[in-house]
């Protein structure tokens, strides 16, 4: 009976320990792969604005949820400003929202923007984001103020179901003073781009250009993830 008890044991422990490596794996890819940033092509499209306008318009991403505008938009600022503040409406105190709601002060709301979130704001190298701004239409509203009185300060906008807030009439739109760029889930080549395929997409790229065929290997290559893509689509947080 005790050597029964012990075998028994012996191959519950064994699978125990099995499954414990098994979630701490799974643990640590969930890591890795959370602080694995993939390359859009709206990237080069938010560049060029920066590059263009000189903070003369905000720039709006919009989009359907889980694509990657908040990501996309946190990376930009990081990469390309010395500072930047994050307002994110989903999860702002009322004491930043209640900044919005007098517009006339811009001085006031750049000071207090920097109290709360304790950044530094730079003229003309220092970038303020509103996430989530279709829960404050103030917001999108203010938008008139900072291109007209603050241009020093560019301001990029993001959020889902924005074409609902922008056609409420309680607050009037920013028409012509904003750029908007639309985020899609992400394409073919940006799939492959994530799987980390960079010279596949470049063979691909110099066969379509030269109008000729993929040799066999690359072709079976690519139709694998292709065939991939078709299942798993374009959504960042599912590859």
């Amino acid at each position: 009976m005790g050597k029964n008890i012990w075998g028994i044991w012996n191959i519950l422990g064994k699978n125990i320990w099995g499954i414990w490596n098994i979630l701490y794996l799974c643990t640590q890819n969930q890591n890795v792969m959370a602080n694995i940033v993939f390359e859009r092509k709206i990237y080069d499209k938010m560049l060029a604005w920066k590059q263009e306008r000189q903070g003369k318009t905000a720039l709006l991403i919009k989009g359907a949820r889980r694509i990657g505008k908040s990501t996309i938009v946190r990376t930009f600022a990081g990469r390309e400003y010395k500072s930047y503040i994050l307002i994110d409406f989903s999860m702002a105190s009322k004491a930043v929202t209640d900044l919005f709601e007098d517009l006339m002060n811009l001085d006031f709301i750049f000071l207090r923007l920097q109290s709360i979130y304790q950044v530094v704001l730079e003229k003309r190298k220092s970038v303020i984001i509103f996430d989530e701004v279709q829960l404050c239409e103030r917001a999108l509203t203010s938008l008139k103020y900072f291109y007209e009185n603050a241009p020093e300060y560019h301001v990029i906008v993001a959020g889902s179901l924005l074409g609902v807030a922008v056609n409420r009439e309680q607050f009037s739109f920013p028409v012509g003073k904003v750029d908007i760029k639309t985020l899609y889930p992400m394409d073919i080549e940006e799939f492959l781009l994530a799987c980390g395929e960079t010279d596949l997409v470049e063979q691909i790229k110099k066969c379509f250009e030269s109008n000729r065929p993929l040799p066999t290997v690359l072709h079976e290559a690519a139709l694998k993830y292709y065939r991939q893509y078709l299942v798993i689509g374009g959504m960042p947080d599912c590859i």
